[in-house]
């Protein structure tokens, strides 16, 4: 079972992946509401949420009002809470972001799912009351994480820590060469100071032959625009210049542009998506856990 995705009883999914992938689900439920929970799993954090809504709805009952109806559409793009007859979405509630789904097992009605607030980044917890397929719900939900999982990583979601690694080889080699220029000026004083000596001790009035100039272990150093093209071989003719590089960019025959792993990481994404896909990257890391518990372990009431 993929490791993003736990539940303690094996449990055969309730839809095909196309009714998931290319559409949604949708389910009826009333919406006992939401509130702030402090850890983004736990039976005892959404047994005391349910609890403390259940509370709530009583004493809104009590009082006349009624528990609001919903509409849930439950996809591999999220679960949607709407307003069953404008359609108007009220929650929007991405599958990375839900930790914790849970129903209740004495209450086959009840059902909640904990989900990180994409604006406060607070823990919320939340609660329906299903028609008796509060299990179905639970196992769609968990059925629709699975699927965008896989997608994610299909798509592209396992490059995102390839392309970190891809970043800090680039961080790597920038210094790298900020240390081989400091290394080059350095042996250039030497030599200069190496020259300033050799004149210095030279008898007076002599001029030595001129010659290449060598570095401090004898050698001519290299330069791209080298004075080779001013040294005869031993035919006595003259070596052919050395072709400049050329700024153009060189494609293929295919008129593309050659791969290149150390400079493809940065400019795939903007920042800003790439910020999203390491938060689903997290998301989806710390995975979805699905259980089927007890919430109802008062005799607070016995219908809706």
């Amino acid at each position: 079972m993929n490791r993003a995705f736990s539940r303690k009883k094996d449990k055969t999914w309730m839809h095909t992946p196309e009714a998931l992938s290319k559409h949604y689900i949708p389910y009826n439920a009333k919406f006992l509401g939401s509130t702030e929970v402090e850890q983004p799993k736990g039976t005892e954090v959404v047994r005391d949420a349910v609890r403390k809504l259940k509370f709530a709805r009583h004493i809104k009952k009590s009082e006349g009002q009624k528990i609001p109806k919903v509409e849930l559409q439950i996809s591999i793009y999220g679960v949607k809470i709407l307003e069953p007859k404008t359609k108007e979405v009220q929650h929007n509630c991405q599958l990375h972001r839900i930790s914790f789904c849970a129903d209740d097992k004495t209450d086959k009605r009840i059902f909640t799912f904990i989900c990180k607030d994409s604006e406060s980044n607070k823990h919320l917890c939340y609660v329906f009351d299903s028609e008796k397929c509060a299990e179905e719900i639970t196992l769609t939900i968990g059925q629709a994480f699975n699927l965008a999982y896989r997608k994610f990583l299909e798509s592209g979601g396992k490059d995102v820590e390839t392309r970190k690694q891809i970043a800090g080889l680039q961080k790597r080699i920038q210094d790298l060469e900020t240390e081989n220029t400091e290394l080059k000026n350095r042996v250039q004083d030497l030599e200069n100071q190496l020259r300033i000596t050799q004149v210095s001790t030279s008898p007076a009035g002599s001029v030595p032959p001129k010659s290449p100039s060598t570095d401090i272990f004898d050698m001519i150093p290299f330069s791209p625009v080298s004075h080779q093209s001013s040294i005869p071989t031993p035919n006595g003719t003259q070596p052919p210049p050395i072709p400049s590089r050329s700024t153009e960019i060189k494609r293929d025959l295919f008129g593309a542009e050659p791969f290149d792993p150390f400079n493809c990481g940065a400019g795939d994404f903007p920042p800003d998506i790439q910020s999203k896909l390491d938060e689903m990257q997290e998301g989806f890391k710390m995975g979805l856990t699905l259980e089927g518990t007890v919430f109802c372990l008062d005799p607070l009431d016995s219908r809706c």
